[in-house]
C-alpha cells in the first residue's frame, strides 16, 4: 500500500457501512485516521460495527443523529447510496466538510493506475471484458468497484505493475476530489437515477466527473454515437479515443466490413464474437479500445471475444428447454437496457418485466415492444407496462405475483423457437433486495421447469 498523508491523523466520519463503508474503515484505520463510523442498523444486529469497535474505532448505530457533526471532522466518506439530502450531509455541506466516496481513498493508497468505466448501461459487461482481455494479455489487471470487491480493498494490495479496472457509478463519482484514471470510459448516458440526481443535467455532470482530473497524458474512451457523452467530454484535457458502431473512423474503435477495427487494424470478424446483441458491440468496441491502449496483444482480445458469453444477470443465457431459450437480464433496471435486450434477438420474445415504480411511464419502450409476442408482468409497475404493451398491440399480456410465477406462465405461453427473456426495465426493490436476488429466483424457476 502506498503511503499517503491525505487521511493520516485526520478526523473522518464514515457514513453508512455495508461493504464499502466497512472496507474504508479498515483501510483508514491502517493509515492512521481518527474514525467515527455511523450506521443506521442497530448495534446489536450490526456485526461489522461490532468488529470495528473491537479495533478501537468509535461506532454510532441505530440511526443518523444530526448532532454527530458537533465533533470536528476533516472528511466524510459516505456510502454511495446515501443521498445528499440526508440531514447530516446537508449540514456537512453547509459547514464545508468534503464528502467523499471510498474510490477517492483507493486512489490515494495505491501506486497502480486505474481504468475507470462508467455509463448508464453496459458498465459491468465492459469492465469484465477489459479485465479478461488484460488478464489474457498478461497485463496484471485487478478488478474492482460495483462489480464485486470494494476499490479501496483492491487498491490496498495492488502494486505498481497492476492495473485496477474499476466499474464506477455516478453516485461514486460525485464523491471524488483527486481521483484520475489513466483511462476513463464513458459508454452512454440515459435518463437514470433521476430520483437521486434530480435532473438529467445533474446526472450528466456526475458522469463527466470521471474526466475532470485527467491530464494530457491520460485517455478518455467515448461513444461518438451518444450526443450526451460527447457533450460530457467536450472540454476534457485527456486524449479522446472515440468508438462508434455507425461510423468508420480514422482513429479509435469502429466497425467496417463486418469486422471490429482499432485505428486501421482488423481485430476480429463480428461473426466470430459469441456475446449476443447489437448493443454489446458498443461494449466490445470500448473494451477493444482500452485493451489496445495498454498494448494488449490481439490474440488475447480474440480469445476473450470468441469465448465470453456474458456476465451473470446481464443478458445471461441460462438454458434451453424444449427448444425455448431462457435469458436472465435482471440487471436491466431501466427502459434503455430492456430495449437493447429485446433488440438482441431475431426470434419471437416473451418478455418478463416489472418492478419498482419510480413514477415514469414506459412510452419509450413501445416501439421495441412491437417485436414482443407476449408479456408477463409483475411488481408495482405491472399496470403501466400493461398499458405500454397495449399501445404496442401485444395481444397476450398476463399479470402475476412475482418472477417465479412469471416463468411458469411464460413457458406455458411459449412455442418452440421462442426466447423467454427476463428484462424488467425497473429496479427490483419493490419485491427484492437486489437485482441479483431477482435474477437468481428466475434462474432457479427456469431450472425447476426441467
Amino acid at each position: 500500500m502506498k503511503k499517503s498523508e491525505k487521511f493520516t491523523n485526520k478526523h473522518i466520519l464514515i457514513l453508512g457501512l455495508a461493504k464499502s463503508g466497512y472496507a474504508a474503515a479498515r483501510v483508514l484505520h491502517e493509515v492512521g485516521a481518527i474514525l467515527t463510523v455511523n450506521d443506521q442498523k442497530p448495534y446489536e444486529e450490526n456485526e461489522a460495527a461490532q468488529e470495528l469497535e473491537k479495533m478501537g474505532i468509535k461506532v454510532v448505530c441505530g440511526g443518523h443523529p444530526i448532532d454527530i457533526l458537533d465533533d470536528h471532522f476533516d472528511f466524510i466518506i459516505k456510502n454511495p447510496g446515501i443521498p445528499y439530502s440526508n440531514p447530516i450531509l446537508v449540514k456537512a455541506i453547509d459547514k464545508g466538510i468534503p464528502i467523499l466516496t471510498e474510490v477517492e481513498l483507493a486512489y490515494h493508497i495505491t501506486p497502480a493506475d486505474f481504468i475507470g468505466i462508467t455509463g448508464s448501461n453496459g458498465k459491468t459487461t465492459t469492465t469484465t471484458l477489459i479485465y479478461e482481455m488484460l488478464e489474457k494479455g498478461e497485463k496484471s489487471p485487478l478488478i474492482a468497484g460495483n462489480i464485486g470487491t470494494v476499490s479501496c480493498e483492491v487498491a490496498q494490495g495492488a502494486a505498481k505493475e497492476n492495473i485496477i479496472v474499476t466499474e464506477l457509478s455516478s453516485f461514486q463519482l460525485m464523491g471524488i476530489e483527486d481521483f484520475a484514471p489513466k483511462i476513463a470510459v464513458l459508454l452512454n448516458i440515459f435518463d437514470a437515477h433521476l430520483d437521486y440526481h434530480g435532473t438529467k443535467e445533474e446526472y450528466i455532470k456526475a458522469k463527466a466527473r470521471i474526466f475532470e482530473n485527467q491530464t494530457e497524458a491520460d485517455y478518455c474512451v467515448i461513444n461518438l454515437d451518444d450526443k450526451d457523452v460527447m457533450f460530457a467530454a467536450e472540454n476534457v484535457r485527456s486524449k479522446k479515443v472515440p468508438f462508434s458502431t455507425t461510423k468508420v473512423l480514422q482513429e479509435g474503435a469502429y466497425i467496417k466490413d463486418q469486422a471490429i477495427y482499432f485505428n486501421d487494424e482488423n481485430i476480429i470478424e463480428i461473426k466470430d464474437i459469441v456475446l449476443p446483441g447489437v448493443h454489446n458491440l458498443e461494449n466490445i468496441l470500448a473494451a477493444v479500445a482500452v485493451a489496445k491502449l495498454v498494448s494488449t496483444p490481439n490474440r488475447a482480445i480474440i480469445e476473450v471475444l470468441t469465448s465470453f458469453t456474458g456476465v451473470k444477470h446481464r443478458l445471461q443465457y441460462v438454458t434451453t428447454i424444449e427448444n425455448r431459450k431462457f435469458y436472465n437480464d435482471s440487471k436491466a433496471t431501466n427502459i434503455l437496457a430492456t430495449k437493447k435486450a429485446i433488440s438482441a434477438f431475431e426470434q419471437p420474445v416473451i418478455l418478463l418485466a416489472g418492478g419498482l415504480d419510480r413514477g415514469n411511464e414506459f412510452d419509450e419502450l413501445v416501439d421495441e415492444l412491437t417485436r414482443v409476442k407476449a408479456m408477463v408482468l409483475f411488481g408495482q409497475t405491472a399496470k403501466k407496462l400493461e398499458r405500454a404493451g397495449q399501445l404496442a398491440g401485444i395481444e397476450i399480456v398476463k399479470t402475476v405475483d412475482n418472477v417465479e410465477a412469471a416463468v411458469k406462465v411464460a413457458y406455458d405461453l411459449s412455442n418452440e423457437g421462442d426466447v423467454i427473456l427476463l428484462s424488467p426495465a425497473c429496479a427490483s426493490w419493490d419485491q427484492h433486495k437486489t437485482f441479483e436476488e431477482r435474477g437468481d429466483i428466475f434462474i432457479n424457476a427456469v431450472h425447476k421447469l426441467k
